[in-house]
């Protein structure tokens, strides 16, 4: 076994920055053996019945007092520590949605501007938030090879695609989820698509409260749920063996059986 400890956060963000960063901190200090632990989106507030304006007041900068406060907590407890918060654009009052990757010495190792944004049921994050441009990239950390998602990300597969071709091994996915008729159930069969297609592991933390879901999960590249958190505030971890992905690209090696100069050729379609 070639093990990987992983830990995950769940919980409801509010407005009030110092509460939310309280509730990281008391959720964390379940902290076992985790040497990375993943938190929720929009971790610092949520956008919940604010106006643009409002929340670009609200919005961090990556060097400042809340990010500082996530640096010191990955550091007390010696994790890499993942995240996404918003955070000010130069194009006010947008905002950027953006995630994150601390190191264990407190160090900001990476981070990634959410391209996808949640225009859907009838919903706009395009009004509040500008999307980036840039894929996220391949991270090694030593064990493995991470890359950054961020929630609405999960309906995208050519993104993951591309990581895993890249040598990605955890997805790495904060969310917030929003709730609805079966809006559980397609969170989970997204969360397992992207590892089954990818022979991937999951690891997707999401916010739960009155209006998003909860359900943080583990997938395994396999497909098979390892953790799911169901509803309320907590901390989970698991251990994950880094072996079943390089095992799994061998029995089922779908990354090297593709064949993309059929699908992009004038005659095969795409």
């Amino acid at each position: 076994m070639n093990p990987f400890t992983v830990g995950l956060v769940q919980f409801g963000v509010d407005r009030a920055k110092e509460r939310n960063l309280e509730k990281i901190r008391n959720l964390m200090s379940g902290k076992r053996d985790a040497e990375l632990i993943v938190l929720p989106e929009y971790v610092n507030f949520n956008l919940e019945h604010l106006s643009p304006e409002e929340a670009f007041q609200l919005a961090d900068s990556l060097d400042g007092a809340y990010m500082t406060s996530l640096q010191e907590m990955a550091k007390t407890h010696k994790v890499y520590l993942v995240g996404a918060l918003l955070t000010k654009s130069p194009y006010p009052p947008k905002v950027y949605n953006t995630a994150f990757l601390i190191r264990p010495d407190g160090h900001l190792l990476a981070t990634y501007r959410k391209i996808h944004l949640y225009d859907a049921y009838h919903y706009k994050e395009s009004e509040y938030v500008m999307p980036g441009n840039e894929k996220p990239r391949v991270i090694d950390i030593g064990k493995t090879k991470v890359v950054l998602s961020i929630c609405f990300d999960l309906r995208f597969p050519e993104l993951y695609r591309t990581a895993a071709l890249e040598g990605a091994e955890l997805f790495l996915t904060p969310a917030a989820w929003y709730s609805g008729p079966m809006k559980e159930e397609t969170l989970l069969t997204l969360a397992r698509a992207r590892a089954i297609e990818n022979t991937s592991y999951m690891v997707m933390a999401s916010q739960f409260s009155k209006v998003f879901t909860g359900r943080s999960a583990v997938v395994d590249p396999y497909g098979t749920v390892m953790m799911d958190m169901g509803a309320g505030e907590k901390y989970g971890e698991i251990t994950l063996d880094l072996n079943v992905v390089r095992e799994s690209r061998t029995i089922i090696p779908t990354l090297t059986l593709r064949r993309p100069e059929v699908y992009f050729s004038r005659n095969g379609g795409a």
